[in-house]
């Protein structure tokens, strides 16, 4: 019998919220349920961007340039902090995220064109700062191989964050940026329980399958870490200690962790998933995240949104201090550098030197 809480299967969210930007909305009538939709089924819907790096002047990030090659996400995952982007393209931030996906089909011209043009200044790329770059899509499209192709050409260092496995695919690439010190990899693992991974990131690479990859990277000589991300307060930070030792076990050269985030659309979507999923842990983690966000669900001032402030976000910023001091993490590794940039010379590339 179809729960007509959660109706769709390998879906992370359980309703389509109304866009905040949108002055119309439908409303259902009273008999009629979720469970009365079919579910979904991915849509892939060309982006005509005309431009694919991105800036940004956040003090939270260790970077100021990104691309995303999607927009829009099938790993589905529940907190996702990047759902309300949808809203700009005129989507919900709930199923229409991970069941309408954007695609840049030329994002590995586009960066070609960037990359030569003779504004660019050399600095370390982040593919991807918002969506994952490795979604079950990519496997048929590479666009990120491609665009990493791109990126090896012209020497240009670059940072990657993921879920999925996928992302060993690419080792030969990564080898090859490697030899110039412009690559580094991010896994992330939220938790090590695979039940609650299937549950709380439906379309993503299992955790052990996450920590397989930062072994194969590892063993290619790909300079790779993790990131414990996000710690969902009550339901998964106690995991964070054996996360830690799990990933440097695999390979894993550095490691991080961000604080749940919950902007806009996704924290009734995250406390609908709660109702549905952990109904007798959401006063505790719902107690958790708004004790840490000074009585709100979300706060998005610089330098506390990902770490949140309080008694209980302290207590996780030493837990991770000495968890990953025992797992045996190296106090340094090495940065990337933009030393060996280059833009190949060819009568194709003097075309976009401009």
């Amino acid at each position: 019998m179809v729960d007509p809480r959660m109706p769709y299967k390998g879906r992370g969210a359980p309703v389509n919220p109304p866009n905040r930007f949108e002055k119309i909305r439908f409303e259902r009538e009273e008999e009629w349920t979720d469970a009365d939709d079919p579910a979904p089924t991915t849509q892939f819907l060309k982006d005509n961007s005309r431009s694919i790096i991105t800036y940004n002047d956040s003090p939270d990030l260790g970077f100021s340039a990104s691309f995303n090659p999607y927009r829009g996400c099938e790993h589905g995952c529940i907190y996702c902090y990047a759902r309300p982007t949808h809203e700009y393209a005129g989507m919900s931030a709930g199923l229409d995220f991970e069941s309408k996906i954007l695609v840049k089909m030329d994002a590995p011209e586009l960066l070609r064109k960037e990359l030569s043009a003779k504004s660019w200044k050399p600095q370390v790329l982040m593919l991807s700062g918002v969506t994952d770059c490795y979604q079950p899509v990519e496997r048929r499209l590479k666009i990120t191989r491609r665009c990493l192709e791109v990126l090896s050409e012209f020497r240009n260092p670059v940072g990657l964050i993921t879920k999925n496995q996928l992302i060993t695919r690419d080792i030969d690439i990564f080898q090859a940026l490697g030899r110039y010190q412009c690559v580094g990899v991010t896994v992330s693992v939220t938790t090590l329980r695979g039940e609650l991974a299937q549950t709380m990131e439906p379309r993503a690479s299992l955790p052990v399958a996450r920590l397989k990859a930062v072994e194969a990277l590892a063993k290619a000589g790909i300079p790779v870490g993790i990131n414990v991300a996000p710690i969902v307060p009550g339901l998964t930070d106690y995991e964070m200690p054996a996360i830690l030792k799990a990933g440097r076990e695999a390979g894993a050269q550095w490691a991080g962790w961000v604080m749940l985030r919950l902007p806009y659309a996704v924290a009734p979507l995250f406390e609908r998933w709660l109702e549905v999923h952990f109904p007798e842990s959401k006063t505790k983690v719902l107690h958790r995240i708004r004790e840490m966000r000074g009585g709100k669900l979300y706060d998005s001032r610089w330098g506390l949104r990902g770490r949140g402030e309080g008694r209980y976000a302290e207590q996780i910023a030493r837990l991770f201090k000495v968890a990953r001091r025992k797992a045996g993490y190296p106090e340094t590794h090495s940065s990337l550098t933009t030393e060996y940039f280059r833009r190949p010379s060819g009568p194709q590339l003097e075309l976009f030197a401009i």
